[in-house]
């Protein structure tokens, strides 16, 4: 299990890379699996023909047949990056259960479900098509701890002649036709037995991407009305101005629509953003901030303790507060949520990004699940979505992207340290920090004025893109 230090909202790092150095110092393996532009380095046909013969042979103990699964999302590189990964897998003689496509959440539990030795899902989440990904799940359906990927690179770097399997011992690549059916039924079970959405009209934004099927499908079975967006993939329009990064779309159609409710996931669905009946945008705090003052007056909030991130709105935490619950923190990501929630035993956390984690039912961010519960509390309580969502008031937030051509630590840029200490930042809570899968740095500023935050986020921005931003000198 991998081990970080908590990290209280209130006091959240102004410098260097969240979620550890570890991503600095490999080679291949970031923050969330290995993602970059598909035919460029780390993501291309060789490098996955490498990770599917080192992966395959860590976790090939025993004399039984051992399995892998493998997912993918609707880009157009997928097609690529999945037959090297057959090619590697069976070529140590793994067995392959190729999924097509079909969301993260659904490739952790058929790993599970299917008793594979591995999982693995390609996907770049909510990156545009050019990126890809590799994802990998262990036979428990959690992502691998750094130590596993660790190993994995060692083996990738040694001969690969010594991984090969003999002739008769080759794998079978086979394709599973029941597995948008096996993650529906599973779906579903997640819900108590009385529960139906008849009556309720629902718009889904599927992004474009990994469940364009199976989510419109779930809804549909549960007696909702379906009103679907997002599901026409060609493999090149993955969150093209739709999904949960651009909810715009979706707010028009709940509106357009009078629907009840609107659900955009991303393009591994992974994660899930709501649009109340007004055509309000509900983010990911706000999801569970209404989960856990749900479950908690149920009692079945184990533990009476909710965890997010440092980037979580500090509403949030006063919402908690208010309610008894304990609010835990990590450095944001949802691995370091889960294993926050795996370490304390905890059943309910998630991100402001939308990722939401019921460990209680799955072993990662699930955008339908996440969407079902919320249906299922709207049922339960006969109240609009804008109503539950009323749970936490938010803090004025800015939150700021600028492209970097380098990640060198905050307090080495020249002239951010004024900018970042005394007697003004004292006024408002700042995070500042490196994504982990993409080139951005992020800044993330709360304060009571919402003006006086958004210029001094420009502030920020402004500083460090003449520093380190794409095309500085």
């Amino acid at each position: 299990m991998r081990r970080h230090k908590d990290q209280s909202a209130e006091q959240a790092p102004t410098g260097g890379l969240d979620g550890g150095t570890a991503a600095m110092t490999r080679k291949y393996f970031g923050t969330d699996g290995i993602r970059g532009s598909a035919n460029s380095f780390p993501m291309t046909s060789e490098v996955a023909l490498k990770v599917g013969m080192a992966a395959g042979k860590l976790f090939s103990n025993g004399q039984y047949r051992h399995r892998v699964v493998i997912g993918k999302d609707t880009r157009l590189s997928g097609y690529m990056i999945e037959s090297a990964l057959v090619s590697g897998f069976t070529a140590v003689g793994m067995d392959v259960f190729q999924l097509g496509p079909m969301p993260t959440p659904a490739v952790a539990m058929l790993t599970r479900s299917l008793r594979a030795d591995l999982g693995v899902m390609i996907s770049a989440s909510h990156n545009p098509f050019v990126d890809n990904g590799i994802k990998l799940f262990g036979p428990d359906g959690y992502k691998l701890s750094d130590e596993k990927e660790e190993e994995i690179e060692e083996l990738m770097g040694g001969d690969a002649a010594e991984l090969l399997a003999a002739p008769e011992k080759i794998g079978r690549a086979t394709r599973i036709d029941s597995a948008r059916e096996r993650y529906i039924e599973f779906a579903k079970r997640t819900l108590p037995k009385n529960i139906r959405f008849d009556g309720i009209r629902v718009v889904i934004d599927c992004a474009n991407g990994a469940a364009y099927k199976v989510a419109p499908e779930a809804l549909w079975e549960l007696g909702a009305e379906v009103i679907k967006i997002g599901v026409e993939p060609n493999g090149l329009n993955i969150n093209q101005d739709v999904g949960s990064t651009s909810p715009d779309a979706l707010a028009q159609k709940v509106r357009e629509m009078r629907a009840d409710v609107g659900v955009a996931l991303d393009g591994d669905a992974d994660r899930a953003i709501l649009v109340d009946e007004q055509g309000s945008i509900v983010d990911g705090d706000e999801i569970l901030a209404m989960l856990a003052a749900d479950l908690h007056a149920r009692g079945d909030l184990k533990r009476e303790t909710l965890v997010a991130t440092v980037m979580s709105n500090l509403g949030l935490h006063v919402a908690m507060r208010e309610r008894g619950i304990r609010l835990a923190t990590t450095p944001v990501g949802d691995r370091y949520v889960v294993d926050e929630m795996t370490r304390g035993g905890f059943n309910l956390g998630g991100e402001q990004s939308g990722h939401v984690v019921f460990l209680d039912h799955n072993t990662t961010g699930d955008g339908m699940l996440t969407a079902l519960q919320v249906l299922a509390l709207m049922r339960r309580e006969e109240r609009p979505l804008s109503e539950l969502a009323g749970v936490m008031q938010r803090t004025p937030q800015v939150l700021k992207s600028v492209r970097v051509r380098a990640k060198p630590p905050f307090d080495e840029i020249a002239g951010l340290a004024h900018l970042t200490r005394g007697a003004r930042v004292e006024r408002y809570r700042l995070n500042l920090r490196y994504s982990g899968t993409e080139p951005l740095a992020r800044v993330m500023i709360e304060g009571d004025d919402p003006a006086e935050i958004d210029v001094y986020a420009n502030e920020i921005c402004e500083v460090i893109r003449k520093a380190i931003g794409e095309g500085a000198k």
